[in-house]
């Protein structure tokens, strides 16, 4: 059929591999978060920001609704977290969390993307700032800073960009933020998540590093036992 249908099928694989490895990581992450209370969102708040952050990721309504039945039936399948802290190409840093019923191979093919790229373990969280994130439609910037600053949350930043309302606040004041913004009918977002946000970062100017770079994401974005990945570049 020829090398355009090679590049086609090569390029539906890896679509595939990516929305596979997406929908495990979102129901590891949705069944623990109901085993580890009510396997009811509306009773479990952390089981309602998994929900609402991989519903952002357009993860579908049976892949969340099958986790939350798994944990109601008393399955004992448990997951140990993991973090990785790496340097990639180019000056790119990188945090890696794992969710794993395998630790060892969840290091083991962590290492082994990073290392395929040119890159290496080593510490790299301090170049990062964990943040509750929020962000939603809308364009009352300033009646919901001021409804989070009166309901005593930890705001570090509210913008408004093309309709949409960033909210950023101390990851300890996130249940608070989630309350006062419920309270303002705001329940829907794009994206509801504790996160690493990258103090400086920077741009890939050399075309090899941005391609290894690249397929670097790629790679930790296909591994089953890769659940976040936080990195620095723009």
């Amino acid at each position: 059929m020829g090398r355009a249908h090679e590049v086609r099928a090569k390029a539906m694989a890896a679509t595939a591999a990516k929305r596979s490895a997406l929908f495990m990581r979102a129901s590891k992450e949705i069944y623990m978060a109901a085993k580890s209370g009510e396997p009811n969102p509306d009773m479990n708040l952390a089981l309602r920001s998994a929900i609402d952050k991989w519903k952002g990721q357009n993860v579908t309504k049976d892949v969340i609704d099958r986790a939350i039945q798994k944990a109601k039936g008393g399955n004992a399948e448990t997951y140990t977290a993991g973090r990785y802290e790496a340097f990639g190409p180019g000056g790119s840093l990188f945090i890696i969390d794992t969710l794993s019923d395998n630790s060892n191979r969840a290091f083991i093919e962590v290492r082994q993307a990073i290392t395929k790229k040119g890159g290496h373990l080593g510490s790299t969280i301090f170049n990062f700032t964990q943040v509750g994130l929020f962000s939603f439609s809308g364009t009352n910037r300033d009646e919901v800073e001021e409804n989070l600053i009166l309901g005593d949350v930890d705001v570090k930043e509210v913008t408004l960009e093309d309709g949409k309302i960033e909210v950023i606040v101390e990851p300890s004041a996130f249940a608070d933020a989630r309350s006062v913004l419920n309270d303002l009918g705001i329940t829907e977002f794009d994206v509801a998540e504790i996160t690493f946000l990258a103090n400086d970062p920077v741009t890939l100017d050399d075309p090899e590093d941005k391609r290894k770079f690249d397929e670097l994401c790629d790679m930790l974005d296909e591994l089953q036992d890769v659940q976040n990945v936080y990195h620095n570049v723009d």
